[in-house]
């Protein structure tokens, strides 16, 4: 861990499929600031299936916006991300300009305010991936829950494995599970009434 924290970030990250394959998406150096690795996102995207065509997005926690522009790659028709730090939202637009994207739409605001306010059953997809020592998991799993379709998906990375007693009061289902290095990452499933299927663990 000490190791990873000594070499920082990477300088960038790049799209791995879709129209922007290979487009590279800058990522600037501020705390907290831990960009999806591509073996990651592959790994989601496989679990999820290649295209996401038509699907409604939010990427709650943007950051470099890996997983926001890596959904709209994939053909999703709406992609929401939302970033605190004015510095990285603005990165964030200049990455939306190069790339045409017209379908992503960029807030400077605070993630767990922003799912507040937003409408219920709005997003097939949510995308939950702040920094770690925010410690902000458990408050932003119960503040995406909502904003998901039944039936559709959370998506979260975290210090630690999250278990299906505590994601079951928030009507969310585990269907993944993942780990790369301190990393966990999970699908989950909104549905109060899905069955209980087996957990894989990658």
């Amino acid at each position: 861990m000490s190791a990873a924290k000594k070499a920082g970030p990477p300088r960038e990250v790049r799209v791995i499929g879709g129209v922007w394959k290979r487009s590279k998406l800058p990522v600037a150096d501020a705390p907290g600031l831990r960009p999806t690795p591509d073996r990651v996102r592959e790994t989601l995207f496989n679990w999820l299936g290649q295209s996401l065509d038509g699907w409604r997005c939010l990427d709650a926690y943007a950051g470099s916006g890996a997983l926001g522009f890596e959904a709209a790659s994939r053909g999703a028709a709406e992609v929401m991300l939302i970033e605190r730090d004015s510095r990285l939202a603005r990165g964030l637009r200049e990455v939306q300009e190069r790339l045409k994207a017209v379908q992503v739409r960029i807030e400077a605001a605070d993630a767990l305010a922003w799912m507040a306010r937003s409408a219920p059953g709005r997003f097939e997809l949510v995308f939950i991936d702040p920094p770690f020592d925010a410690d902000v998991f458990l408050p932003a799993l119960k503040a995406a829950a909502p904003l998901v379709v039944d039936g559709g998906f959370v998506y979260l990375e975290a210090d630690r494995a999250f278990t299906e007693a505590e994601l079951a009061p928030l009507g969310l289902v585990l269907q993944r599970h993942g780990r790369a290095g301190a990393v966990h990452f999970h699908l989950l499933r909104r549905s109060y009434t899905a069955p209980q299927t087996p957990v894989e663990t990658v």
